[in-house]
């Protein structure tokens, strides 16, 4: 098994890497679309502007890498990022998406109290018995570093929530397309362990 995972300049692909690597997992990390389609599950990471990083994506053909790899059913991981871009549009600079996933990506709303970025471990609670979070306690903590979240527009594209100010999406689900807005590479043992669970994720059967 090789697991591609994306690189569109987006950061945060040192602690992915280094997580597959734990992991024992063959990886490649490139931004060449003939590479990423020839691995056997993707890992569409990223930590920055939604915008820029839809240029980037485009003007290297990746958003059509990434579309392609969902429609041929093989397991996609999105993360932060990589869970945003995934929607219709997303209102960090009111930038079309990859349109894969229906619903928008959303910022915070002003609180008093309510630090924006969002930064450190929350509690996730998750749809039970999805094998992702197999081995992983209902309500485990996952870091967290973000001022936007998932906003999809039905209820069963909905695979894990948390709460900041209010409750809100942070994991998607949506056939062999996964993504979660915490980071799981940076949340130790049970961050792993998701990881881990992904790489023996078969769609076709949950």
């Amino acid at each position: 098994m090789k697991v591609g995972v994306v690189d569109y300049d987006a950061g945060n692909l040192k602690s992915v890497q280094t997580a597959l690597a734990y992991l024992g997992v063959d990886q490649v990390v490139s931004a060449d679309p003939e590479e990423l389609l020839a691995a056997d599950r993707l890992v569409f990471p990223g930590v920055g502007d939604a915008s820029a990083a839809m240029g980037v994506l485009r003007s290297r053909g990746l958003d059509s890498v990434i579309r392609e790899f969902v429609s041929r059913g093989d397991p996609v991981l999105g993360i932060c990022l990589g869970s945003q871009i995934v929607l219709e549009r997303s209102e960090e600079g009111n930038v079309d998406c990859l349109g894969i996933v229906p619903g928008v990506s959303v910022r915070f709303p002003k609180k008093p109290g309510l630090k924006v970025p969002h930064m450190g471990w929350n509690q996730v609670h998750y749809r039970t018995g999805h094998p992702l979070f197999r081995g992983i306690p209902q309500g485990t903590s996952f870091y967290f570093v973000h001022s936007y979240y998932t906003q999809p527009s039905r209820a069963d594209l909905v695979l894990c929530e948390s709460e900041y100010g209010e409750k809100f999406c942070c994991g998607l689900l949506a056939g062999n397309l996964a993504a979660t807005q915490f980071h799981p590479e940076k949340s130790g043992e049970f961050g792993l362990k998701l990881l881990s669970n992904f790489l023996y994720w078969d769609p076709e059967r949950n």
